[in-house]
């Protein structure tokens, strides 16, 4: 039995094993004495965090390369919900650069996909707004009379929602119109909108130390997903509850 229904076995495998490899090569690359000090580094904050965290100076430096890879791989895990959605029936993943993530043109759906809640904040949130409200508003747009999804995989609260996409302008001092066709969406829901499953996203988690597993042997690398696999789910189970 497949671990998804809407993707084969190899090709999931396929897919953990890109971010695994993407993660694994900037955790190597920020070890690097000159990739590690490519932006400087605040040297004051760095006395401080030491010093609260009691680390020496290597093992401060372990977590600093830890913390700069890991927007590397918030990133690339970015792109796997991006990649396993575009594998669900009727859906086409349009890739880095287009104009949209995702669309489903018998559905009449564009999404634009983003990991967490806080990838975008401020003005950018309206500019979202607004570039998604151009492409489905404008009668010379491609789609026009779609419905457009900014996607939160993991949301600000641990509640789902399908809603009105209405963030603050800071140009105007106030929110966006509320346009029903605009909405925010977090990942379960969204999971589920594009799968017919609502439990997609769990399933989805719940096999991944399993698949995880199986693609740092085909990678041929030593590795392996955590032993406490069931400890760390609590923390799904708080983002989505």
């Amino acid at each position: 039995m497949s671990y998804l229904s809407f993707i084969s076995d190899t090709e999931l495998v396929a897919l953990v094993s890109e971010v695994l490899n993407k993660g694994m090569n900037a955790k190597n690359t920020v070890k690097e004495e000159s990739r590690f000090n490519k932006n400087v580094i605040d040297p004051f904050t760095t006395l401080f965090d030491a010093s609260i965290s009691g680390f020496d100076h290597e093992t401060w430096k372990e977590s600093e390369a830890t913390r700069q890879y890991q927007k590397t791989l918030t990133n690339s895990v970015g792109m796997l919900h991006q990649n396993l959605l575009g594998h669900s029936e009727g859906w086409v993943n349009l890739g880095v650069g287009s104009e949209v993530d995702l669309k489903n043109d018998e559905r009449k759906i564009i999404a634009e996909i983003k990991n967490k809640h806080n990838t975008l904040t401020g003005g950018k949130l309206a500019n979202q707004y607004h570039n998604l409200v151009s492409k489905i508003s404008q009668k010379s747009s491609y789609y026009s009379g779609y419905t457009a999804y900014f996607v939160n995989i993991v949301p600000r609260k641990p509640e789902r929602l399908d809603i009105p996409f209405v963030p603050s302008d800071p140009t105007t001092g106030s929110k966006v119109p509320s346009n029903p066709d605009v909405r925010i969406i977090d990942g379960a829901s969204f999971y589920a909108l594009v799968t017919g499953d609502d439990d997609a996203l769990e399933k989805l988690y719940s096999a991944l130390p399993d698949v995880i597993d199986q693609a740092f042997i085909q990678l041929g690398l030593d590795g392996k997903s955590p032993k406490d696999a069931e400890i760390f789910k609590q923390y799904f189970t708080k983002a989505f509850e």
